[in-house]
This record gives structure tokens, sequence and C-alpha cells, in this order.
């Protein structure tokens, strides 16, 4: 399989994925948008990964390679093709079918459950997995208002739309399954990324706990990852 990795920082790279892509037998072409790379052709691909970043969706002046993204992801779900989203990747999923996405009033940030509805406990991405199901979260902006054809697959009281499908085969999720070993760490290495932490918590203190308590979640979203790769896979 091959995969098409849409990347926008640095720091927010495929993580564990990498390694569950050369373990599968895949091969993965990354674009780095923030470089400048060019977005090739979509027809050589099986499958499209497009990780998180701290930009928000909207700030197409700011990032004008926001924009032929957008194209790109709509083209790729409107064809029908296997998509996973992973936090600013399921908001692009969002607003590039037609959705919108808002600035949240409470930021999200640390290692909480999210639970399944009906619709997510049957579903060809997330059937049999926990259920609440426990994930990283870091994000101060929501899906405010689903895509038509969406099915809300899972949820929490601070964040309506944690999981969604659009369509068949085209997946989103606000929380970040592919933390591997030192990645939280490294992210909070960055001062602006640590002043956003310490901000939204309240408390240099409540940061550290929030780099503490995500470093022990990566076993666990591990398992994760693995599960949502090979249903991805499945999807192909």
């Amino acid at each position: 399989m091959r995969v098409l990795v849409f990347q926008h920082t640095a720091g927010e790279h495929p993580a564990c994925f990498t390694s569950l892509i050369a373990e599968a037998g895949d091969s993965a072409h990354t674009v780095r948008l923030w470089e400048g790379d060019d977005i090739p052709d979509l027809a050589a691909f099986d499958a499209m990964l497009v990780m998180g970043g701290p930009m928000d969706v909207w700030e197409e002046n700011a990032h004008p390679w926001l924009r032929p993204e957008k194209a790109a992801i709509a083209e790729w779900v409107g064809a029908g093709r296997a998509y996973l989203g992973v936090c600013l990747g399921h908001q692009l999923l969002v607003e590039a079918m037609g959705g919108r996405c808002a600035k949240m009033v409470i930021p999200e940030i640390g290692v909480s459950p999210v639970g399944l509805t009906k619709e997510g406990r049957a579903d060809g991405l997330l059937a049999g997995l926990p259920d609440p199901l426990r994930v990283m979260q870091w994000h101060g902006v929501e899906a405010e208002t689903l895509p038509e054809g969406t099915t809300l697959l899972a949820s929490n009281p601070a964040c309506h739309a944690q999981a969604i499908r659009v369509g068949n085969r085209a997946w989103g999720v606000q929380f970040h399954p592919e933390i591997d070993e030192g990645l939280v760490g490294y992210w909070m290495g960055d001062p602006g990324n640590r002043a956003a932490a310490i901000e939204w918590l309240g408390s240099a203190k409540a940061a550290d706990q929030f780099a503490s308590d995500s470093a022990a979640h990566v076993p666990l979203a591990a398992q994760q990852s693995a599960a949502l790769y090979a249903r991805l896979r499945g999807a192909v």
C-alpha cells in the first residue's frame, strides 16, 4: 500500500504510524507542506494520512498551502478513498467537505476518556476498541458544524466530535493516537507550546503533569495507532 502523508510542521510527524507503515511492508510519501513541497498526483496513492499542527484550519493567509491541501482532501474523500486525519487532519476533513470548525471556549489538553457512540461501536475503524477510550488531547479548535453525510463515532463533554466518518472510508480523530516515546516532551520543549500548555492548564505544575501523563500514555497510544492503521489498510 502506498500512503500519502500531509505533514504541517516538523514536530507533528507520523510518529507511531511510521513504524506501522514499514512493518506492514507499505511505503509512505510525506508532503512537508510548511516547507513548500508540492502535492503529488493523488492517483499514485492508496491511502491518505493527514497529521496535526499548531496552526488553525482557517489560517490560509498565514499558511497559503492550506488551500491546495483542502482541495486535495476534498478530491480524495469525494472519490471515496481511504483517509485518516489526526487533530488538525480531522479539522481539515471537516472543512474540506463543507463543515465548519471554530475556537473552543475551553481548550482540551490532557489524557482523558472519550465515549463511543452506537455507530462508533459498530464502525470499521473503532469497533472493538475500549469504550470509553482513553486518548491524548491537545487542541483549542473543534468541529462546530459537521459535513453532510458525517457519522459521529465518539464524543465527550469537552468536544462533541471526537471521531467522525465522512461517507464510508474517510475518518477523522480529534485526539492524538500517534504519540511515541519522547514526542510530547519534544513538543513541550518548544517555548510556544509550553506557554500554551501553561495558559490552558493554569500553571507550570499542571503543564508538567500533563507531559508526565502523556508519556505514561504512550504504550496505550501505540495500541490505538496499530488498530487504526490496520483498519485503514482494510478500507483500501
